[in-house]
């Protein structure tokens, strides 16, 4: 909106305006378009309006911006043309589709699907581990099928500027029209869980293993990134496991070779300026337990396992490491 209000006195006859925004179906036509029409210029007859929603995967060697191909929606069919000659001069791949709305609609339908199906799999995780099965196993057995499945993989929550959060721009929308969106909101919900779950796994395995409970205990969490090998914190679910353990009385360090220490966030203030412990081995085995919540590649799994007297798994990491010892943990 503020964005909108901006760009508004320096809107000219003749110039093409695209959101790149994840949000909700109608943002382009209901908010931009009355904004950017304030001034006299009119959308469709003086100026251009078009959504073409941001596909990035951070961390992601293998896709590039001009590789991965870009929706383009438009507010009329003349807007839907130059947005696609503007996208087609630097993307390989251009999908046109109707109208701005749906352009707004396969973005959040993306991150939907991603949401629901890390949700259901964060489930299995918890139903499988009480009958003593190994979902990941599972997960590698069922993704041989060469058809009808899709690997999705569980973890300590969600993170990222997207999956966590723009389900419910279209949980938001749906109201309006008296729709209530069931899937989306218990995906959240189970996804939200996650990081309780994983906190409690540790306290039992301290319990079980120390005959100590988490007052007092020294926690060492790997990785607050929100995904393996890249800086981004945004909305990472260490940050809640780090509240949760320092709310049970638990003194919490953690290592990430990529942050080398918490910036101010708005849900976490509390943990700015923490900084990354080093990583040395001697270390490390001077904590109660490790609780692996980003798999960042460059860590030397075979070396945290054999310092550390617990490992809290919760991605798998030590397995794909090829290690397999008695003091690690998936949860």
């Amino acid at each position: 909106m503020r964005t909108a209000e901006a760009i508004a006195p320096h809107l000219r006859k003749g110039h093409l305006i695209v959101l790149e925004s994840t949000t909700w179906p109608g943002t382009t036509t209901e908010v931009m378009r009355p904004i950017l029409e304030n001034g006299g210029l009119k959308a469709g007859r003086d100026f251009y309006l078009a959504f073409s929603p941001e596909r990035e995967d951070p961390g992601n060697a293998n896709y590039s911006a001009k590789s991965i191909p870009k929706v383009v929606g438009g507010d009329d069919p003349t807007a839907i043309k130059l947005a696609n000659a503007l996208y087609g001069a630097i993307v390989t791949r251009t999908i046109p589709v109707s109208s701005t709305k749906t352009a707004e609609a396969v973005k959040l339908t993306e991150n939907i699907f991603r949401a629901v199906n890390i949700a259901l799999v964060n489930e299995l995780k918890i139903v499988y581990d009480a009958m003593g099965i190994d979902v990941w196993e599972v997960i590698e057995a069922a993704k041989s099928k060469p058809f009808g499945f899709m690997p999705f993989y569980p973890g300590p929550g969600l993170g990222g500027h997207c999956i966590p959060i723009d389900p419910f721009y279209l949980t938001w929308k749906a109201r309006e029209f008296e729709i209530s969106t069931r899937f989306i909101e218990l995906a959240g919900e189970i996804n939200a869980s996650m990081p309780n779950y994983v906190v409690n796994k540790l306290a039992r395995s301290l319990d079980e293993r120390t005959g100590r409970g988490l007052r007092g205990a020294k926690i060492l969490i790997v990785g607050i990134a929100y995904k393996k090998n890249v800086e981004d914190i945004r909305e990472s679910p260490a940050f809640k496991l780090v509240e949760l353990l320092e709310a049970r009385g638990a003194k919490v360090d953690f290592y990430d070779p990529y942050v080398e220490k918490i910036p101010s966030t708005r849900k976490h203030p509390k943990l700015a300026g923490r900084p990354s412990i080093s990583w040395e081995p001697k270390a490390i085995g001077g904590y109660d337990a490790v609780l692996i919540a980003t798999d960042h590649d460059n860590i030397d799994y075979h070396g945290l396992c054999e310092a550390a007297s617990l490992v809290i798994d919760t991605r798998n990491a030590c397995s794909r490491a090829g290690v397999n010892s008695p003091k690690v943990v998936k949860a």
